[in-house]
């Protein structure tokens, strides 16, 4: 079962724009992140969720959108997320957050898929724009974005080929291709 949910949690940037996702399916996923490990039970990360069209506009453009597709800046009006989540890190409690927004980050997305969602997390991000569209005050580090919604594409999995491209592309579907490596290529000595 947890199986089936990662071969399902691909980085997804198209989405059916108009399935919403309402504020307590935002708190469910936000209570998964809560309820995951964090170094030293510190806890420093906070959350900004948005599920308003309007707030959701201010945010969409201060988000990179993947590098390894040319000649595309973001999902067009109609396949853009339905829902952000924010994380922040809270410097008054700490000064480095190793792992723990990708922690979170990977709890809300399993839960999104679970419920026929999925996502993508965003680390590309124009984070002095985002900082004042969205009023964070300066305590807080920008540290992710994960876009929610229904996804609107297919991501497939493939080996990586012999030339070692682990860059990702589009067919002429529109079929996100996604290269991973085998797995006896991981495991050293």
């Amino acid at each position: 079962m947890l199986h089936e949910l990662i071969l399902k949690n691909r980085s997804y940037r198209r989405f059916h724009q108009e399935v919403k996702i309402d504020r307590p399916v935002l708190d469910e996923l936000l209570d998964l992140a809560r309820l995951s490990a964090s170094a030293g039970n510190i806890q420093p990360l906070r959350f900004i969720l948005s599920c308003d069209p309007e707030r959701n506009a201010r945010i969409f453009p201060q988000l990179g959108w993947g590098s390894y597709i040319k000649d595309w800046t973001g999902p067009a009006e109609g396949e853009r997320p339905s829902a952000y989540i924010v994380i922040l890190g809270d410097t008054g409690l700490s000064q480095s957050f190793g792992c723990d927004h990708g922690i979170a980050a990977q709890s809300i997305l399993l839960g999104a898929v679970e419920r026929g969602l999925g996502g993508c997390m965003i680390e590309s991000i124009q984070r002095d724009q985002l900082r004042v569209v969205l009023g964070i005050a300066p305590k807080y580090r920008i540290l992710l974005v994960i876009a929610l919604g229904q996804p609107a594409e297919t991501c497939v999995i493939e080996p990586l080929g012999p030339e070692g491209d682990v860059r990702y592309w589009r067919d002429n579907s529109g079929v996100h291709h996604v290269p991973k490596r085998a797995l006896h290529d991981l495991i050293v000595g």
